[in-house]
């Protein structure tokens, strides 16, 4: 059996409830675990506020857990965050540079793929224009073309399959298709049962911040379901 890229025995993550010192931590994770093997495509799902979006920070290395051990060989994560570290009175290619380097890319390699972020944005003279000026669709398509540029052993993806109008929809949404099944590792969360069932192969669900289950997707989104007239009668 091969060992798992990503391992998480037993992990918390809490932040300040209130700024003074001495104040109560909120819990935002109080107890996972989760086992990621080379290659799985694990959807993450949950209610809202069970601490999903927070697991991913926390995969990603943006958080540190405050109690339990996240053991990970020597891989890269990569969050899948649209317009990262953007300026806005910034030209779209000099932020398409910055946000490259924040990704982990090296100058010379932003740089010698900035005509494909460009021809995959479809912002034509608008590239070399200020992003202040940027509609919201095409700021999320820069965002999206550059993050594209970045191939991590694990990618970690947070609702944003499909981004822009509606023909880029479909291109953002076919693109992130072919990386996912090239081999990628992914970790997806979504809402959406339609989207975890075409890409993953297992599913995690998370409720108030404690793993539940673990297992294939169609046994995690039945147990899932059927649990939650229960959880809305608890509320």
């Amino acid at each position: 059996m091969s060992v798992p890229l990503i391992e998480l025995d037993h992990v918390g993550v809490a932040f300040n409830a209130q700024l003074h010192v001495g104040a109560p931590k909120f819990w935002a994770l109080e107890d996972v675990n989760l086992s990621l093997p080379r290659g799985a495509r694990l959807g993450v799902v949950g209610r809202n506020g069970a601490g999903k979006s927070t697991l991913l920070r926390t995969l990603a290395g943006i958080l540190a857990p405050d109690r339990g051990r996240i053991r990970r060989g020597n891989v890269s994560c990569q969050l899948l965050s649209l317009a990262l570290g953007f300026v806005p009175y910034l030209s779209g290619r000099d932020n398409a540079i910055l946000s490259g380097l924040m990704l982990g890319l090296r100058r010379r390699q932003i740089q010698s793929r900035l005509p494909a972020i460009l021809e995959f944005s479809e912002l034509g003279d608008f590239f070399e224009q200020p992003v202040s000026s940027y509609s919201t669709g095409m700021f999320t398509r820069l965002g999206f073309s550059v993050a594209m540029q970045v191939e991590p052993d694990v990618l970690l993806i947070d609702e944003v399959l499909a981004v822009g109008d509606t023909e880029f929809q479909k291109k953002s949404g076919a693109a992130l298709r072919e990386r996912i099944h090239n081999g990628t590792t992914v970790v997806f969360v979504s809402h959406a049962d339609a989207q975890v069932h075409a890409i993953c192969d297992q599913a995690l669900w998370i409720e108030h911040g404690r793993s539940v289950m673990q297992g294939p997707v169609d046994t995690v989104l039945a147990a899932y379901h059927a649990a939650a007239p229960v959880a809305e009668a608890a509320q």
